[in-house]
């Protein structure tokens, strides 16, 4: 057991950070296992959002490298194709409303002023 202050705080981060690296595994898994075998039945497009959804969670959390991620989830579209699943229908998403048009100042072009002309 560590004896400084800042090694034990590092014992309790790391053993918080293996509690939630493991149920991230964990989902991972589990979403890869159901979207394996859903391939043949009809829930095959749920099963590939969600197994791709774990993967981007698996990502962004540290746990896999994203090109990882990013071969894994080509593997997945090309074992979904060759069985024939058909994707999702698209979720439309909540389109967030844009701010009111603001105006740009439109600059006024500069006039170019003659130099004066010399006096002979």
């Amino acid at each position: 057991m560590p004896i400084i202050k800042s090694a034990k705080k590092r014992v309790r981060v790391a053993r918080k950070a293996t509690v939630r690296n493991a149920k991230t595994k964990r989902t991972l898994r589990n979403a890869l296992k159901s979207f394996q075998s859903s391939l043949s039945g009809a829930k095959g497009a749920s099963a590939h959002n969600k197994a791709q959804s774990a993967l981007d969670k698996a990502a962004k959390k540290g746990l896999l490298h994203k090109n990882k991620v990013a071969r894994k989830k080509k593997q997945l579209a090309a074992a979904a194709k060759k069985a024939g699943v058909k994707p999702a229908a698209s979720v439309k998403k909540a389109v967030a409303k844009k701010a009111p048009a603001v105006k740009k100042a439109v600059a006024k072009k500069a006039v170019a002023k003659k130099a004066p002309a010399k006096k002979k």
